[in-house]
């Protein structure tokens, strides 16, 4: 099935690039990033950016609590087909201009990828562009709820997370 990303959220006070590789079927299904609940990523940028507290309920509100803190979201993958929300089962990707994002952005100073597939294709698509290099991008494993040989659950991620504080 062919499925298409969303917009970027971004606005000219991001600092911070945090790339995923497609949404799964729950936040494609509600339009929203990162909307399935098990998805750790809004409570690991609550914990990091929030004072530890739990993230807002309403999708609005955690677009705004990303935006006034200098994150930007957006996938690396445009469109693509897909089964599922595996990253796996992701074939005939078309990556979004995220060389032309930047060039807009020039604030952004980190790209933080959202696990390894979103960082294999940055590197495969964008991997020797100026706007891509000068902001050096860092993998991090995936907010995914999927337990990994190395990432267990919520704890894990956010210490490996942690890095996208540093400057």
């Amino acid at each position: 099935m062919n499925v298409n990303s969303f917009p970027p959220v971004i606005d000219a006070r991001s600092r911070i690039l945090i790339l995923g590789s497609m949404p799964g079927v729950a936040s494609l299904k509600a339009h929203r990033y990162y909307w399935n609940h098990r998805n750790y990523m809004w409570r690991i940028l609550y914990r990091l950016f929030g004072d530890g507290r739990e993230p807002d309920e309403e999708y609005d509100s955690r677009i705004t609590f990303a935006l006034s803190n200098g994150i930007a979201l957006w996938d690396v993958i445009a469109s693509c087909d897909r089964k599922g929300s595996l990253d796996s089962e992701i074939k005939q990707a078309i990556p979004n201009d995220i060389p032309g994002l930047l060039e807009r952005y020039p604030n952004v100073k980190k790209i933080a990828c959202n696990g390894t597939k979103s960082f294999a294709e940055l590197n495969k698509h964008y991997g020797e562009h100026p706007e891509v290099v000068l902001r050096t991008p860092i993998r991090l494993p995936s907010t995914s709820p999927i337990p990994t040989r190395d990432y267990r659950g919520l704890e894990d991620r956010l210490e490996a997370w942690k890095r996208i504080k540093e400057t």
